[in-house]
């Protein structure tokens, strides 16, 4: 918590530093966040984040994906790649749920890094903060925020990883309008979301089918053009069934500028 309170914006780390000492995680929002359709309500409901980390995620991940596409310790394993995690790292996991990939992370990066999970979610956010005290590490944080608001300075953090959530931003351009803002020059980025491919819906039936689900399909260049417009360079972007691993590095120059 000292070591993450300085990388708060001043309103956040007034409200982080109001909280009780014994809360388990930092709830730097008021209220709740506007849902962005049925698969948002389902994160924040009590039931998902029970079997997120072993059933939920995992099937549908696999059914987005498709059968021969990564598991959950493969996603994590590019996750780790793309950013090109070292020891002294500062990591920022985006829409972080219960913590899995966060937790990773922390490993990854050692007692002298840093990483800060953050989720608009209490439910996914309580089972997080159970499982971390379970894992005994003392390098992670978690924190509930909006991450179309990130309540970081700018140039905070050498990674940002944003797994299976963009799609879902009511902004998603904002989103990563704020992810470049808090990444520090030289910084990586880690993104896995939905594509355009031929077995998702298009025409008229591709608006319908993202205001049912709350759900963002994305063509297959509009994420790397995204971040090339932001500066990002060293770009990668890997297809998987339905969905896109992209990663990036911000520019020094453009991180400066």
């Amino acid at each position: 918590m000292e070591r993450l309170l300085p990388l708060l914006d001043p309103g956040a780390r007034q409200r982080a530093e109001a909280l009780p000492s014994d809360a388990p995680y930092l709830d730097l929002i008021e209220g709740d966040l506007e849902s962005t359709g049925a698969t948002q309500d389902l994160m924040r409901s009590a039931l998902v984040p029970q079997i997120y980390e072993r059933y939920w995620r995992p099937a549908l991940g696999q059914v987005a994906k498709g059968v021969r596409g990564p598991g959950m310790d493969e996603e994590i394993r590019i996750a780790r790649l793309l950013l090109g995690l070292s020891p002294g790292d500062r990591v920022l996991d985006i829409a972080c749920g219960p913590g899995n990939f966060s937790r990773a992370f922390a490993r990854a990066v050692g007692e002298s890094g840093l990483v800060a999970g953050l989720d608009a979610s209490r439910t996914m956010l309580d089972r997080g903060a159970d499982d971390l005290r379970r894992s005994g590490l003392q390098n992670l944080d978690l924190v509930r925020g909006d991450a179309t608001a990130l309540p970081f300075l700018d140039e905070s953090f050498d990674g940002v990883c944003c797994f299976a959530a963009l799609h879902l931003f009511a902004d998603p351009l904002a989103g990563l309008d704020e992810m470049t803002r808090v990444l520090a020059p030289g910084g990586r980025i880690a993104l896995m979301t939905s594509v355009q491919r031929q077995l998702a819906p298009r025409g008229p039936l591709k608006p319908l089918a993202e205001r049912i689900s709350g759900m963002r399909v994305f063509g297959q260049e509009e994420i790397i053009e995204a971040l090339q417009q932001r500066g990002f360079d060293e770009l990668h972007q890997r297809l998987s069934g339905l969905v896109q691993f992209v990663g990036g590095r911000l520019a020094p120059q453009q991180a400066a500028a």
